[in-house]
């Protein structure tokens, strides 16, 4: 401890002593030498992302290629990074002889390593929002297929990707990104922020409501098949009491929300009538009130202007007869 003070002391008069001001070549110089750093930095990481990305791409392609790379991260990350003996990890392997080799365990693995993919191309500079939508949609239509497979390693899927063992172990898990599930079975934000906002528009309308029974039918898979312990199944023809509640309390309000999109998104008229017919039919339901409270604000917002093409078109009017 006297030693440090000493060594302290010393840098601090020697400071003192030797205090000066930057010279305008003193600043150039640093500027050029910060440059050359920052630049080596990046340059490291671009090539640590290149790396993982094309380990990551190959082994999404299969199954068994999706194991083996989880092997060889799962040494690296827990047993070599921690100094433990060769043999720890074959002892390891040996204990979870049925996990690794079972299928369904595989499958999930391979599709966190496709979401993991998409979500450093989310991550990318100038990411093409269209394009992620697209895929993330093929990926979630891709697990919920095999919902019922999947359960028992639905943790897998829960895991946020960025702390995966396929992360950590190519140094990527400090990647921040706004506005982007780091789950692939977050359904309720992956299609908030991901998949509805670009089919938000009058002309993708068909895609829109394709989109939206897509999310309504996934939730409910997710809240019957995944809602006890993983794997574990419900017995008989009967549903879970998380899908019951889903049914009656949840998926109201999912399709008053759609109907909303709807309406927004140029199907007014369309909207309008199912959205009427939507309180009429769920009177007892507790956001009812609001609704219609939402409903009649909606109604009151001045129209956005049609094109000259349209305006000459008189639609017919409408009646009360249109919402039954």
């Amino acid at each position: 401890m006297k030693t440090f003070a000493i060594s302290l002391l010393f840098i601090v008069a020697t400071t003192a002593a030797f205090a000066d001001g930057l010279t305008d070549a003193d600043r150039e110089t640093l500027i050029e030498r910060l440059e050359a750093i920052r630049n080596e930095a990046d340059s490291k990481v671009d090539s640590r992302f290149r790396t993982a990305m094309s380990a990551y791409k190959s082994a999404m392609s299969s199954e068994d290629k999706a194991m083996e790379l989880y092997l060889k991260c799962e040494e690296m990350v827990n047993f070599e990074e921690m100094n433990k003996k060769p043999g720890d990890f074959r002892d390891w392997k040996r204990e979870n002889t049925e996990k690794i080799s079972d299928k369904n365990f595989q499958m999930a693995l391979r599709q966190q390593l496709r979401w993991l993919v998409l979500t450093l191309e989310a991550a990318s500079k100038e990411p093409d929002r269209d394009k992620l939508a697209v895929e993330a949609g093929k990926i979630l239509d891709s697990i919920m297929a095999q919902a019922q497979d999947l359960s028992a390693h639905r943790d897998v899927l829960e895991q946020s990707v960025t702390t995966s063992v396929f992360a950590r172990a190519y140094g990527i898990n400090s990647v921040k990104i706004e506005n982007w599930p780091l789950s692939p079975i977050q359904i309720e934000p992956i299609y908030n922020q991901v998949i509805l906002p670009p089919l938000r528009r009058s002309d993708r309308l068909t895609a829109l409501k394709s989109a939206w029974t897509k999310r309504m039918v996934y939730e409910g898979t997710v809240a019957d098949l995944w809602s006890g312990k993983p794997g574990e199944k419900i017995k008989g023809d009967t549903h879970s009491p998380q899908y019951d509640k889903f049914v009656s309390d949840t998926l109201p309000m999912r399709q008053w929300e759609s109907e909303l999109d709807f309406f927004k998104a140029g199907d007014e008229r369309g909207a309008a009538v199912r959205m009427l017919a939507h309180i009429e039919r769920n009177l007892s339901h507790s956001t009812a009130p609001k609704w219609a409270a939402d409903f009649i604000g909606l109604l009151k917002t001045e129209p956005v202007p049609t094109s000259p093409s349209t305006e000459t078109e008189q639609p017919t009017p409408f009646t009360a007869q249109d919402s039954k």
